[in-house]
């Protein structure tokens, strides 16, 4: 993925709530907000458990960083595309094998090539100084 020079890339929003996801990232890792009391994951993060109602159980928890191709929308034209991203590049739906879905980007596939299960990784992508995002790239099934 490619992006426009001198176009502003849109941060992620950070709050109390996710801060600890982005630090994460960060440091090249994902991580995902898990319920002790009733053993689910959440996305996005919060500070209750949408379950259990339970607000001192939520911790986070490494994760494989594995998953599939859930859904996902080629963008190939700047009509429609955000200007910092040269075009054409996909933004894909992710459900992790831990069963949270995350919106992201694809790396080393073409948007021609990109299907619905294709199994896929995270891969960290240290755009500025203060900016890491996760992607994804194929792996092998």
């Amino acid at each position: 993925m490619e992006y426009v020079p001198g176009i502003p890339i849109l941060k992620p929003s950070i709050d109390a709530d996710n801060m600890a996801f982005w630090d994460a990232v960060a440091n090249h890792e994902l991580v995902l907000q898990k319920c002790r009391a009733c053993d689910i994951y959440h996305q996005p993060p919060r500070p209750m458990c949408p379950e259990c109602n339970s607000m001192d159980t939520l911790e986070w928890v490494p994760s494989s960083g594995r998953g599939h191709i859930y859904s996902y929308v080629n963008f190939t034209t700047d009509k429609m595309a955000y200007p910092a991203m040269k075009v054409p590049y996909s933004v894909v739906l992710i459900e992790l094998d831990e069963g949270i879905r995350l919106v992201s980007n694809l790396v080393d596939i073409e948007p021609d090539d990109v299907e619905i299960g294709i199994p896929v990784e995270v891969v960290f992508d240290d755009i500025l100084d203060d900016l890491t995002l996760y992607k994804f790239k194929r792996r092998a099934a």
